[in-house]
């Protein structure tokens, strides 16, 4: 029976904890089953019951895995490559790393596109009922002086008489874009989808490539640190951007390269799958033997990197909302309060 794909801080958690167990000299049959005992969500203890009998049975960790297709496909392939070499306990750490940094990072956008999105609808928000509730006091103050608004007050003032006029549209318009909201939450496969569709057409610019230019180098770091050959890291790691068509491209133009016999550094430089300033500092760490450790810094690096930029773009939508909004909230102010206070000086 297909059961509900794990999270990645489902995954970075089982992962951690079997490594740990491993560790400790427990087999990993007798680990599924004692983390199997502790775990209190149904679903996740029947995956792990379920891959404890596997296991028991003779089956191997990753193809256990893979039969509850709960696990994406890159745990499996980079387990089974790890326990072939007789280092699962180093692919499961790496995994529980990887999985976790992803986590965090998860964390981290949602955090930062929450807020900007909840100011812009509070924003937009008061902007409305300024225009569709305070002007029309204002008009009708000034019809009492003999007065009526004009320019760019009288423009604000029809702009909101047409948005009231079209309320039960907006209205819903709005219960379209809440419902959507909703389902997009609620259910993983309309979301799916939904990111499906931005992937493949705005998934891999700006702040969305150094995202997935930091994931390819942190997955080839923990393919390489765990026993794999350059090659079979490259075609794993590039299993993680097939949602990305264009990254994956990137991917699979420096695998060919590489199998044309070019040099890792040049063949990554050439294809554009890390910044040219990392494939010379690659490029360093191979001359002198240490290949793996100038990945794992590269890696660390550009991970650094895509939150700083993440943090950088949030802290220009941020003022830039603010101070966009303030200054239509001041010019349908001014433009109200100055002819007001006009006609009070003309009275007066």
């Amino acid at each position: 029976m297909k059961k509900r794909k794990l999270t990645n801080e489902e995954v970075s958690s089982l992962c951690e904890g079997l490594a740990l167990q491993i560790h400790a000299g427990i087999v990993v049959g007798d680990g599924l089953s004692l983390l199997a005992e502790e775990e209190t969500d149904g679903a996740r203890k029947a995956i792990l019951t379920e891959m404890a009998n596997k296991v028991d049975d003779g089956a191997a960790l990753a193809a256990a895995m893979r039969e509850t297709e709960a696990f994406p496909d890159y745990v499996c392939g980079l387990l089974d490559v790890g326990e072939r070499a007789g280092r699962t306990e180093e692919a499961l750490s790496a995994l529980a790393r990887h999985y976790e940094d992803r986590t965090r990072l998860d964390r981290r956008i949602k955090s930062a596109l929450l807020y900007p999105a909840i100011l812009l609808v509070i924003m937009l928000a008061v902007i409305v009922i300024l225009l569709v509730q305070v002007l029309p006091i204002f008009n009708e103050v000034y019809e009492n002086l003999g007065g009526s608004l004009t320019g760019i007050a009288g423009g604000l003032l029809s702009l909101g008489q047409a948005l009231d006029r079209a309320m039960p549209v907006l209205c819903v318009l709005l219960g379209v874009v809440v419902a959507f909201m909703v389902v997009f939450a609620a259910s993983p496969s309309f979301r799916d989808r939904v990111m499906s569709v931005w992937r493949r057409t705005m998934g891999d610019r700006g702040v969305s490539r150094k995202i997935n230019t930091a994931r390819f180098a942190q997955s080839l770091s923990m393919g390489l640190c765990s026993g794999l050959p350059i090659e079979d890291a490259l075609t794993l790691s590039s299993s993680l951007l097939e949602h990305v068509p264009s990254a994956k491209s990137r991917c699979d133009d420096c695998i060919k390269r590489l199998e044309d016999g070019e040099p890792l550094a040049a063949a990554m430089r050439e294809s554009e799958v890390l910044p040219r300033t990392e494939c010379r500092l690659l490029e360093i760490g191979l001359r002198s033997g240490s290949g793996d450790n100038a990945i794992e810094q590269i890696a660390r690096r550009l991970s650094e990197d895509s939150e700083t930029a993440l943090e950088e773009k949030v802290g220009q939508v941020e003022p830039a909302l603010v101070m966009v909004t303030s200054i239509l909230v001041g010019l349908i102010l001014l433009s109200v309060m100055l002819p007001l206070m006009n006609i009070m000086t003309a009275i007066g």
